[in-house]
């Protein structure tokens, strides 16, 4: 115990931990001779030591213990252990290496346990690719990415690409087949190869390759590796049924309808759906009903509901179609809409509300909701006329039905649906009757009721009755743009524009994408002078209603009227593109050629016109001029004649062919036709006076009599305007001396003059195309005057009318006005 020394406790457990020590140097023990000495020798003292090598010491070094004290310890047997010697002291012996040391060289190193100083690991070895299982692996992460970058591209519509693919990715699995035949694997990736094939048929039936798809499908079919492959006989049978190979549809159906098992029930229902729909289109509706009945007792769904009573429909069974309507309208939707109500009570359920009543859910709820509503009410109005004696006794059941189910609220859209009903069947009073039934329901179903009665009294003028329902429309729901727009037409028909205006402005506040009330504020600025404003609402109207031979006419009424003829004639070119046959655009866009100096283009149009319409008198009398203006004389007669077929009351179309006989100088047929037109219109000078040069010219009998009726005439025409302007100046004389005039008096003199200058036009065209000799002018005269060969409206200024569902042409001064039952429902 004489070498047993205790370590004295201190309070730094910790001191001297980094400091070196030699005596560790476990690394150099193998040429450390006096270490190598003890091992071989099982006891004994240590041979004399030398400082040969730097891990041995002289000197003995005091050992640092965990305590930190430095005391030489000799072990008890006395045997001297392996480190240096100090002072012939034992030295400790080093049977466990301390952890976190290291033999360096170096004193005074620092702490490294994790070994960081002796840099990075050495890179792994690299695979050898060379080898055949390394080559099918990678083979097959190829055939993978391809079939996942031909399924991307069909998602973003790259249909021809993910074709493309999907045969890559065939070709890629071929080759790694035959290399795992060449390496002797016999394991083959049934999985990998069945997705190839089926993504391959898919691609050609989405690029309707029909052949190629049949072929795949078939290929997988075949296969008995494949297990209930028997399933894609229905892909098989939906190409054949888009190819109207009916019978091999239904073929197809069936044999998957057998291989699928009973367990999967809605996928057994899908395909028996399928193979009534194929039998509706055969026209085999007893087969279809089979089906569907079938459907409709084990799952029973809104469409087969439908398709039911379609095909009851067709074969004409008044009571089936009863009880499948009552089937369609007790089929449940399992949307419980309470859920989505807030509650007051609990903070918590008001926020999961808030989160979940527009998520895609909800959305999904309610396109349902809205679909079943949607076959209830086609149902409804189809089957109405026939289940019962009369349409209204029909549609009486039907409410009764819907009253008394889950689809209470349609019973309101289902009475307005019957109204309209007796509107296309041409019966305004049941129609007027039915919607003023609603005068006392909620506000929306009052507002819609309303809105088509104002509408009904506008189309039949009764403008005070309109406006009371428009009001009343306006009332139960203000935000309605229906009601605000046939508020504004009730205002705009009494010419109070700026009112108007204002109306239909409020109705696009509502709704931006109301389109009549655009339409209409265009009109309105328009008749305001406002061109600019008025061509601004056309254009954004036009971005709305890209084919729209009304907004496009529009447009180019207004460039014309702001004297840009050529942007006039692009915008008619424009509705030419839509509606080619419009002969009123076509004689407009004479018109506009004639006025441009193009005359050969605009007797193109006229031609145009005349051959789609050959009864515009303007277009005839356009036609006849330019064929007189240009020599063609024979060929303007025919033209004259369907004049005077036209009106024939018009003397001046048969004197105008009459002169053209005369020009071409058929002088016998002239004579003739002035003699039927003397019959006619026995008082007529001009056609007295050229047969009295006829006659002179000819050497004819007649001339004396002709001449001798020409002074009567003349006499009395002379004694009549005589007459005429005495009373002319009478009537002047009185408006003098009497008083300023009576509002009666001012108003047919506005109605007089209104009506003169809308007939200026065509007694000019008239009097310039009388390019007749006057008394004392030879008949032979071969200069013809110029001729105004100018387009003139024979309707005169119109007022506005409200737009129906089927137009003729297109008027410049027509406005829209809200069709009826558009706004019956909210989408």
């Amino acid at each position: 115990m004489e070498h047993v020394h205790l370590a004295v406790e201190e309070d730094d457990l910790y001191s001297g931990y980094n400091d070196y020590n030699p005596t560790f140097d476990s690394e150099e023990l193998e040429n450390d001779v006096g270490f190598q000495q003890a091992v071989r020798t099982s006891h004994g003292r240590r041979p004399p030591m030398t400082a040969k090598f730097p891990g041995t010491a002289i000197g003995a070094r005091p050992l640092a213990s965990s305590f930190g004290s430095r005391i030489p310890m000799v072990s008890s047997m006395g045997r001297p252990m392996t480190g240096a010697v100090q002072d012939g002291a034992a030295r400790p012996m080093t049977a466990v290496r301390a952890a976190g040391y290291t033999s360096s060289l170096t004193r005074g190193s620092n702490f490294d346990p994790l070994g960081q100083s002796r840099g990075p690991a050495p890179p792994l070895e690299a695979k050898n690719e060379d080898t055949p299982d390394e080559k099918i692996k990678i083979l097959e992460k190829k055939v993978n990415d391809l079939l996942e970058e031909s399924c991307m591209a069909h998602s973003i519509g790259a249909l021809q690409l993910a074709l493309e693919k999907a045969k890559e990715a065939g070709r890629k699995e071929r080759t790694l087949v035959r290399q795992r035949e060449q390496s002797g694997n016999a394991d083959i990736n049934v999985d990998l190869t069945y997705s190839v094939l089926l993504n391959l048929a898919n691609q050609y039936a989405n690029n309707e390759m029909y052949p190629e798809a049949l072929n795949s499908y078939q290929v997988i079919v075949k296969n008995k590796m494949f297990s209930n492959a028997g399933r894609l006989k229905v892909n098989m049978a939906n190409i054949y049924f888009k190819q109207k190979n009916y019978p091999k549809a239904i073929k197809f159906y069936r044999m998957a309808l057998d291989q699928i098992s009973n367990s999967h029930k809605e996928m057994r229902i899908k395909i028996m759906q399928n193979i009534g729909v194929v039998f509706i289109r055969m026209g085999q509706y007893s087969d279809a009903i089979t089906s569907f009945e079938h459907i409709m007792s084990e799952s029973p769904n809104i469409k087969t509901g439908f398709n039911l009573i379609l095909c009851y429909y067709a074969i004409g069974d008044r009571e089936r179609m009863k009880k499948a309507f009552q089937k369609l309208i007790s089929v449940p939707l399992s949307i419980d809409e309470d859920k989505y109500l807030p509650s007051n009570d609990d903070p918590g359920s008001n926020l999961v509300v808030e989160a979940i009543k527009n998520d895609k859910l909800h959305q999904m709820e309610r396109d349902l909701k809205v679909l079943a509503e949607k076959y209830i009410m086609t149902a409804a109005k189809l089957i109405a006329p026939a289940i019962e004696t009369s349409f209204a006794t029909g549609f009486d059941w039907c409410v009764d039905m819907v009253k008394s189910s889950q689809y209470v609220e349609l019973a309101n859209d289902l009475e307005i649906n019957k109204a309209i009903t007796y509107l296309r069947q041409k019966d305004f009073n049941q129609a007027v009757e039915t919607l003023k039934t609603f005068e006392k329901k909620d506000s929306r179903v009052k507002s819609a009721a309303a809105t088509n009665l104002s509408f009904l009294y506008f189309l039949e003028k009764d403008y005070d009755q309109a406006d009371r329902y428009a009001d009343l429309a306006m009332n139960a729901d203000r935000y309605n743009p229906a009601a605000l727009i046939n508020k504004g037409n009730t205002v705009f028909v009494k010419q109070d524009y700026e009112k108007a205006a204002e109306f239909y402005k409020e109705a696009l506040r509502n709704d931006s994408s109301c389109t009549e009330a655009l339409y209409n504020l265009g009109l309105t600025h328009k008749r305001l002078n406002r061109l600019e404003e008025a061509l601004d609402c056309f254009l954004k109207l036009h971005a709305i209603l890209r084919n729209s031979a009304q907004v496009m006419y529009q447009l180019a009424n207004l460039y014309e009227l702001l004297e840009d003829p050529q942007q006039a004639i692009e915008w008619l070119m424009q509705v030419i593109s839509v509606t080619p046959t419009d002969p009123h655009v076509l004689a407009k866009l004479g018109e506009l050629h004639d006025s441009e100096g193009d005359k050969s283009q605009a007797f193109q149009y006229y031609y145009e016109s005349f051959r789609y319409f050959p009864s515009n008198i303007d277009v005839i009398e356009w036609l006849g001029a330019y064929y007189i203006e240009t020599q063609f004389c024979e060929k303007a007669i025919q033209y004259f004649e369907r004049a005077t077929l036209i009106q024939p009351t018009q003397v001046k179309w048969q004197l105008m062919v009459a002169s053209c006989y005369r020009r071409s100088g058929n002088y016998q047929k002239a004579l003739e036709t002035y003699k039927d037109i003397h019959s006619k219109f026995p008082e007529n000078v001009e056609c007295l006076r050229f047969l009295v040069r006829l006659c002179t010219d000819m050497g004819l009998k007649e001339v004396q009599e002709y001449a001798t009726k020409l002074k009567k005439v003349e006499k009395m025409k002379e004694m009549r305007e005589q007459r005429v302007k005495s009373g002319r100046e009478g009537s002047a004389r009185g408006r003098r001396e009497g008083s300023a005039g009576s509002a009666g008096t001012s108003e047919a003199v506005k109605t007089d003059s209104s009506h003169s200058s809308n007939s200026t036009k065509v007694e000019r065209l008239s009097a310039k195309m009388r390019s007749l000799p006057t008394s004392n002018e030879p008949y032979e005269a071969n200069s013809p005057k110029e001729l105004d060969a100018s387009y003139v409206d024979p309707l005169g200024p119109q007022m506005e009318r409200p737009k129906t569902g089927v137009r003729k042409r297109v008027d410049d001064d027509d406005f829209a006005d809200e069709e009826l039952g558009d706004d019956l429902l909210p989408e």
